[in-house]
């Protein structure tokens, strides 16, 4: 094959002594990530590391490779709904390749400054720490594309997420060592530092290439439930001018750009539980926690905002995409069974806990993960240690009943 030829033609100029030596992190992470590793458990090995090693397939680029491919379906409708919702607000007649070629070429600025901003500092790292490039990045700068509007400007993503890759996981040691997931850091960076931008207060429908009016302000259904809109709760969602249950669900509603259609989160959700990349518990106690306390809230209905139906709550704002692809992140969230589903519960209360009672932080669902985050390891000692307890007085009653 000529790419393995050429590969392994300069690979001496980036091993120890070669022209290239202080690249070689940079050169590791190319070739590894075009072909399979072939470094192998040597049969001399040094004492330490002597024992049982597992060998799988599935390493963990390839498991970043099952997140991005189940991030697709989020994605491409993202795009089509990019151009969807710019035709439908500036009564432009475009059909569907027009309106999907208009969002694929206002999504890419976003994907490559994600990407670019966020590769260079993860290759920087490697090399100043003379360690392998992780592949981590992969997903996680896709997920910041998906989790912001498309009206974002390019210098404040920029910005974003150089915070997130470097004070949200390189100053803890890189990918594997973070306790805060990097694309929240991002989006909380963003919805922080330019609140204007990210609260649905700003331009949430991107504008024609050719257009030099002002732009139209198209609010989501959180921002149409938050602030001084609350009071037209009932008017709006009654409306049949406004977002329907359905159109929810489908995704054709302005927001970000991944989290708009549960469908399309649905599918990704579906892949990576098929392949074991991501927790059912978390999922599936997410869910729970959203919904008893949507109905508490029912039950309450001391305003209109609680007097909404629970299952809205699963379909507005980043709920799903959270459920699915940022609450399941295998490092920040909690590692035991029972403390998937302590986790996984208070974040979906969480969530509507602080949609309903904070209008000023509509998208609780952001906020209740990264608290979570912070939790997920007390969580797992107090599992653990419950266990041991539960042990140790098995073991007192046996002895006793020995004696």
């Amino acid at each position: 094959m000529k790419l393995r030829d050429f590969i392994d033609k300069i690979k001496p100029d980036f091993s120890k002594g070669g022209r290239f030596e202080k690249l070689s992190s940079t050169f590791e992470a190319f070739e590894s990530f075009a072909f399979t590793p072939n470094t192998v458990t040597g049969g001399k090995v040094a004492p330490s590391y002597r024992g049982s090693h597992i060998r799988d397939a599935v390493d963990l680029k390839r498991t970043i490779i099952t997140v991005v491919i189940a991030l697709l379906p989020a994605l491409l409708f993202g795009m089509w709904n990019i151009g969807h919702q710019t035709a439908s607000f500036y009564n432009l007649d475009w059909g569907f390749w027009h309106q999907f070629w208009f969002g694929f070429l206002r999504m890419l600025p976003i994907i490559v400054v994600s990407y670019v901003v966020g590769l260079f500092i993860e290759f920087l790292f490697a090399e100043i720490r003379h360690e392998q490039v992780s592949e981590g990045f992969i997903g996680t700068g896709i997920i910041i594309s998906l989790i912001v509007p498309v009206t974002v400007p390019l210098w404040q993503l920029a910005i974003a997420v150089a915070f997130a890759v470097i004070i949200g996981k390189e100053v803890f040691g890189g990918s594997g060592y973070n306790f805060l997931n990097p694309a929240l850091v991002a989006r909380a960076f963003l919805f922080f530092s330019y609140p204007s931008h990210m609260s649905g207060d700003s331009v949430w429908i991107a504008q024609p290439f050719h257009f030099t009016g002002d732009a139209i302000s198209g609010a989501t259904p959180l921002a149409l439930l938050s602030g001084n809109s609350l009071s037209s709760f009932s008017s709006s969602f009654s409306s049949s001018s406004s977002f329907s249950l359905l159109d929810m669900f489908i995704g054709t509603i302005p927001g970000s750009i991944g989290e708009t259609s549960v469908i399309a989160i649905l599918l990704g959700a579906l892949i990576l539980l098929f392949t074991g990349v991501a927790s059912w518990r978390i999922m599936l106690s997410v869910v729970i926690g959203g919904g008893l306390m949507g109905l508490l809230f029912n039950a309450i209905g001391a305003n209109e905002y609680m007097q909404l139906p629970f299952y809205y709550h699963y379909l507005m704002g980043g709920f799903a995409f959270g459920c699915v692809f940022m609450a399941t992140d295998p490092v920040t969230a909690a590692q035991t069974n029972t403390g998937k589903w302590i986790y996984g519960f208070l974040i979906g209360a969480f969530a509507v806990l602080l949609r309903v009672l904070n209008p000023a932080y509509p998208e609780g669902m952001m906020l209740a993960i990264l608290l979570m985050n912070c939790f997920a390891p007390l969580i797992d000692h107090c599992v653990v240690a419950s266990n041991r307890n539960r042990r140790k007085k098995r073991w007192a009653t046996a002895e006793r009943r020995i004696a």
